[in-house]
């Protein structure tokens, strides 16, 4: 038996049994989170792929910023009771400080109040807006894009599945790559293999997506040096 979860899951998992497998793909630091002893020797019975989305959390919003440099602050759209809330927040106030802007975090625990969130931040200024990489938000990237058009609000997320539902920008690995990698430990681990004996996977590949039909509604251009770095511009 094995159990194959994603980021809000594994802690829950990993609480649940020390005994089945488990395989995880996350995009926080998994030593930092306490899943595993080390990312060569994981120990115990979990191990899997960390996609490392935390650590690109700054770039993105350095991106943004970019994209939308007379922005004096950026937002950052989180669920609190993420377990990766709290890392992705520091790197976002690490990122912005370094920029000489402010971060507004922007707190929603389930879809309706993605709405309210992003509503009352188009009643009271225009502020783009980094999203997190919690599992509330990266499920639901039509909302996401409808949303953002709604409102008018520029936003960053981390997977294509954004940029091409109609959002500004993504930037982050290639979800079906780090995917394909779940599956084959999962495959490898169903064949026998021990997780304490597979080390954690690093997905480093990162791509950045613009889509310029969601630009101009936003009445956005993005610079020629800004498009000549994107790995895919969406007209």
């Amino acid at each position: 038996m094995i159990i194959v979860v994603s980021t809000s899951a594994t802690l829950a998992a990993k609480a649940a049994t020390n005994t089945i497998s488990i395989v995880f793909s996350i995009g926080a630091d998994p030593v930092q989170l306490g899943l595993v002893t080390g990312l060569s020797r994981p120990g115990g019975n979990i191990t899997g792929i960390y996609i490392q989305n935390t650590g690109v959390m700054g770039k993105r919003l350095e991106l943004l910023h970019e994209a939308v440099p007379t922005a004096r602050a950026i937002g950052y759209l989180t669920n609190p009771k993420s377990a990766i809330a709290e890392p992705e927040t520091k790197a976002l106030h690490e990122a912005a400080s370094a920029l000489g802007l402010e971060l507004h975090v922007l707190n929603a625990t389930n879809e309706t109040k993605i709405d309210t969130a992003l509503a009352t931040l188009a009643k009271e200024r225009s502020v783009p807006v980094v999203v997190s990489t919690d599992n509330l938000f990266t499920d639901n990237p039509d909302q996401l894009a409808g949303l953002a058009a709604r409102y008018a609000i520029p936003l960053i997320h981390a997977y294509r599945q954004f940029a091409a539902a109609g959002g500004l920008m993504s930037y982050g690995p290639d979800l079906a790559d780090a995917y394909r990698q779940v599956g084959t430990y999962a495959g490898r681990v169903l064949k026998g293999a021990k997780p304490t004996d597979l080390p954690v996977h690093q997905a480093v590949k990162v791509e950045l997506v613009i889509n310029l039909k969601a630009a101009r509604a936003l009445g956005i251009n993005f610079s020629l040096p800004l498009l000549g770095r994107a790995d895919e511009v969406i007209e």
